[in-house]
């Protein structure tokens, strides 16, 4: 099934590559769709690709990008006689909802600190802990104490 979306796909955008991956991720860098056996979130590194979506400053903008790139998802998922559901958009939106979570938790107090915008560190208001986190997105989260 997966093999016969992609070959749509590949024709109705010849801009882009796909790549059968272990994560399915959007690179801006190789204009590539790496995807996995996941029919829904190739369509979402899809609407990624169509939205020229680069990278993204404040964690909290990450939000608004995988918002926009799952609505793009749905918009073309009857195109390719696919439903992608509430379910399955609201499943993926709390993981990265969590993962910016587990990023502003401080490594002292474990309060909910705040992301610098010049730095892009974080600072506890609680404990006044600096301290910045990995990107950790397909590897283990680590915080790093700032003195």
């Amino acid at each position: 099934m997966i093999s016969k979306l992609v070959a749509k796909l590949q024709h109705d955008f010849p801009d882009f590559k796909f790549a059968s991956s272990d994560t399915a991720h959007w690179s801006p860098t190789e204009q590539t769709i790496f995807y996995s056996n996941n029919l829904a979130n190739l369509l979402h590194e899809l609407g990624h690709a169509i939205l020229n979506h680069k990278d993204f400053t404040q964690d909290i903008e990450l939000l608004q990008i995988e918002r926009d790139a799952w609505t793009k998802a749905r918009a073309i998922a009857p195109n390719y006689a696919m439903e992608i559901d509430d379910e399955t958009i609201e499943a993926a939106m709390d993981a990265y909802r969590d993962w910016l979570h587990d990023r502003s938790i401080c490594p002292t107090c474990g309060q909910t600190g705040l992301q610098s915008v010049k730095n892009l560190d974080y600072y506890c208001v609680n404990c006044g802990q600096h301290w910045q986190a990995n990107d950790a997105r397909t590897c283990g989260l680590k915080r790093r104490k700032i003195k």
